[in-house]
């Protein structure tokens, strides 16, 4: 299966300890995505989120900085996994969210693409705000 990688890059008006706080907190996830998930902050730890739609692992986390996971989603073959990467660095107007996929089958990019903007960076932006 061909698959590709994505890249992306966005800037929140937050600290990399919220951002960080907000993807990894089961609560905040939830409040975030609308949808039911489960997390812990273990590495090697399984969760699901979006009514486990979505499901993977936590490979590695350094909080505040780096979380690094693999992504199954319920369309895919089975045993089927990409691989994300969210890394949080301050910026001068709060924090740069570097956030790479590798693995995503071909068929799929350019949904998960515009996804993560508008199921995750736009809705991570609006509660933000909300939090101001």
């Amino acid at each position: 299966m061909i698959s590709k990688n994505l890249r992306q890059s966005v800037t929140f008006q937050a600290s990399p300890h919220e951002i960080y706080e907000i993807l990894m907190d089961p609560q905040k996830h939830s409040a975030l995505t609308g949808s039911t998930v489960k997390l812990e902050r273990k590495v090697g730890t399984r969760f699901s989120v979006y009514d486990g739609d979505i499901q993977g692992e936590n490979l590695e986390l350094i909080p505040d900085r780096k979380i690094i996971q693999s992504w199954h989603y319920a369309d895919w073959p089975e045993n089927l996994y990409s691989k994300v990467t969210f890394s949080l660095k301050e910026a001068s107007n709060g924090t740069l969210l570097s956030f790479r996929q590798i693995g995503i089958p071909q068929k799929y990019y350019e949904e998960i693409k515009q996804g993560w903007k508008d199921y995750y960076w736009n809705p991570m932006k609006e509660m933000l705000k909300k939090q101001k």
